[in-house]
Parts: C-alpha cells; structure tokens; sequence
C-alpha cells in the first residue's frame, strides 16, 4: 500500500474526516430508514478519525513522503479543488440548482485525488478517486429515479467509499507500526 505508516495514519484520519462530512450531508433529508445507517457510519468515520489522529500523532517524527515540495505542490492542488468546487456550487446555486452542489463537489473531489497519487506514491487514491467520482456521477440519476435527494444519495455512496479507504489506510498502518 502506502511506504510510511505515518502517511497512512494521516490518510485515514483525512479519509475519516470526511466521510463524516458526507454521512453527514446524507442526513440532509434522508429517507427514514436510512437514518440510523448514516449516523453509524459517521460514528464509524469518526472513530477512525480518532485512533488515526493518536497514532498519527505518535509516529509524527517518523518517515514521511511529504518533503517542502510536497507538501506545496499538494497545497496547490487542494487549493485549486477548493475553488473549483466553491465556484461550481456558487453557479449552480445561482442557477437555482442547489440540489446538484453535493453532486458536484464530490465530483471534483474525486477527480482531484488523481494527480496527488504520483505525489504521494499511494495507490490506494486510484480507485478512490474512480469510486467517489463514479458516486457523483450516478447519485443524480439514482436519487431521481428513486425520488431520493441527491444529498442522501451522493453523501451515502461517497461516505461509503471514504470510510473504506479510511479503515483499509488505516489497517495499513497498524499492520506496519
């Protein structure tokens, strides 16, 4: 998987994160009975976000992928995603398609994962990034044809795919540490 087990740990409490963020975003207006699913996966993603963080915390000194020009060029990416996806949900709300916003963040997510990979030598951000985009893409077809909100849809399938990669990051690093 991933070279540094630091990395990994700092991968997972990332990824757990924000499949909170996205569990949370389903609980927006969720059908009933998919309440209780979506709070224990950020129950789930939180706790994950927790035991990252302390060992991420405990292998702080230790090896690390991420040198200054890592850590800046990954910055820039992530800025650029940051405004990409604010400017993309800033249209659509002006074009009264707020709905979509979810649909189109996790979109652009997605496909900013892609060029971190070579940065990062983690191949896991691969099919990562092909899963949350694919949530993306789908999520607004699905929600409509089930008469679902895209929210519920979106932050489901993305929280899904977030959480896994936490949990696999994360057993990554406990096996090496």
């Amino acid at each position: 998987m991933v070279k540094f087990s630091r990395d990994a740990t700092m991968t997972a409490a990332i990824f757990g994160f924000f499949a909170m963020g996205w569990f949370g975003w389903a609980q927006e207006h969720p059908p009933r009975p998919w309440t209780r699913w979506l709070r224990a996966g950020s129950a789930c993603a939180a706790l994950i976000l927790v035991v990252a963080a302390v060992l991420a915390w405990r292998l702080w000194d230790t090896a690390t992928v991420f040198d200054a020009g890592t850590g800046r060029t990954s910055g820039i990416v992530v800025g650029c995603r940051v405004r990409l996806a604010g400017v993309g949900a800033g249209l659509l709300t002006r074009r009264n398609r707020k709905e979509l916003v979810p649909a189109w963040i996790a979109a652009v997510v997605g496909v900013h994962l892609l060029p971190l990979e070579p940065l990062l030598h983690y191949p896991l951000l691969y099919p990562v990034a092909a899963l949350v985009t694919m949530a993306a893409v789908l999520a607004v077809p699905v929600a409509r044809r089930g008469s679902l909100p895209v929210s519920a849809v979106n932050g489901l399938g993305v929280g899904v795919v977030l959480l896994t990669a936490a949990i696999l990051s994360l057993t990554s690093a406990l096996t090496r540490a």
